[in-house]
Parts: structure tokens; C-alpha cells; sequence
């Protein structure tokens, strides 16, 4: 295999990993905030706003996410470099990671951190010793979801992409245009793999989860 190809994976697994780390933290408090607080009147646009890559086209973000980033270097003159992807990858990731968690929140027992508080157990030891170790199950299955999504995305990452920021999909899609050849198979075989394996341990978690 050659260093493009060794440059693309290195690019995918930075990109996916982080991507992955902070859309499962910024989901985990969002979904926390949402479930654990007093209705208030801007909770369904917040809602929405937290799902709306879930509600248009990718094709759609991406273009607004590469406008995005074309006005802040454009008026800023800054310009993140890889951080543009990983940015552009968190914020599309986050509603992925986002339902698997509010769901476990929601069919997690309240009685349980009520006890804690007549125990004395100040919220932040109740988070730590109830809530959270609960929590865990959605946040892995918000997590594997999270990172197939990133690791896998092809139209966020095609327009956003600079030099040097070629990742595995977009390394497949500028080798197909060419004759196959057997590394191609190969690397493709391996992302599905990737793909299936983590979609498998995101549904195995959800139906630990229900039982």
C-alpha cells in the first residue's frame, strides 16, 4: 500500500476519533440538559436545531457547513486545516450519538437519583454514582454510531476537505475512477467490515440495553 493510501487512513482515524469524542460528550450534556431540566419554552427548537442534520439532505449541510467555513476565512482569514473536518464531522455526528442517549436517560429510573438526594448525596455524587454508570450503555451505542458515521462520510468530507485531507472514502472514490486493481477490493472490503462490526456492537448494546 502506498503513502497516500497510509496518509488517508492516518487522516480518516484522526478525524473519526476526535469527531467521535467530542459529539458523545456534547451529546451526553445536551441530552442530560433536555431530559433533566424544567420544560421550558425553547426546548423543542432546541430540539430541532440538535436533529437537524438528521432532517436535510447531507448534501445540504455540507454546503452550509463549506459556506460556513468560506465566510470565516474569508472575513477572519482563519482556517483550522484538518480542524475544519473535524469540526464539520462533530457537529453532523452529534444527533447520531444524541438519540441512543437521551433514550437510555428516558427509560432510566428517577426514583433511583430521588433516593440518592434523600440519602444526602449531593448531584453532582448522584451523577457519578447512579446516573452515569446507567448511562454508559447509551453513551458506547451514541459513540459507535458516532464514529461509523464519521469514518464512513463521503459528501461533508468531499467538499470540506483541503489539500492533504484525503480520507479513506475519498481516497477509494479518486481510485475507482481508475482500472480496479486488488488493493481497491481490498480497502473497500475492510471499511465495510469496519462498518458492520460497529453497527453490530451499536444494535448488541441497544438490545443489552432493552432487556
Amino acid at each position: 500500500l502506498n503513502e497516500e493510501f497510509h496518509s488517508a487512513a492516518k487522516n480518516t482515524l484522526i478525524i473519526s476519533v476526535t469527531a467521535t469524542i467530542v459529539s458523545t460528550i456534547c451529546a451526553t450534556l445536551a441530552a442530560i440538559g433536555m431530559t433533566r431540566v424544567k420544560p421550558w419554552r425553547g426546548l423543542a427548537a432546541a430540539f430541532m436545531i440538535i436533529n437537524l442534520p438528521l432532517m436535510v439532505p447531507e448534501i445540504i449541510t455540507a454546503v452550509a457547513t463549506l459556506s460556513f467555513f468560506a465566510l470565516i476565512a474569508g472575513t477572519l482569514g482563519l482556517n483550522f486545516g484538518i480542524g475544519n473536518l473535524i469540526l464539520a464531522h462533530t457537529v453532523f455526528c452529534i444527533p447520531f450519538a444524541y438519540m441512543p442517549i437521551r433514550a437510555r436517560l428516558e427509560d432510566m429510573d428517577l426514583t433511583l437519583e430521588y433516593a440518592a438526594a434523600d440519602l444526602y448525596a449531593t448531584p453532582w455524587n448522584a451523577f457519578k454514582r447512579i446516573t452515569l454508570p446507567l448511562l454508559v450503555p447509551g453513551i458506547m451505542s451514541g459513540a459507535a454510531l458516532a464514529f461509523i458515521v464519521s469514518f464512513d462520510d463521503f459528501t461533508i468530507t468531499q467538499l470540506v476537505a483541503g489539500p492533504g485531507q484525503t480520507t479513506l472514502p475519498l481516497y477509494i472514490w479518486n481510485q475507482i475512477r481508475r482500472p480496479m486493481t486488488p488493493e481497491i477490493n481490498a480497502i473497500s472490503t475492510i471499511l465495510l467490515l469496519v462498518s458492520i462490526l460497529f453497527v453490530s456492537v451499536s444494535f448488541l448494546i441497544a438490545r443489552r440495553r432493552a432487556k
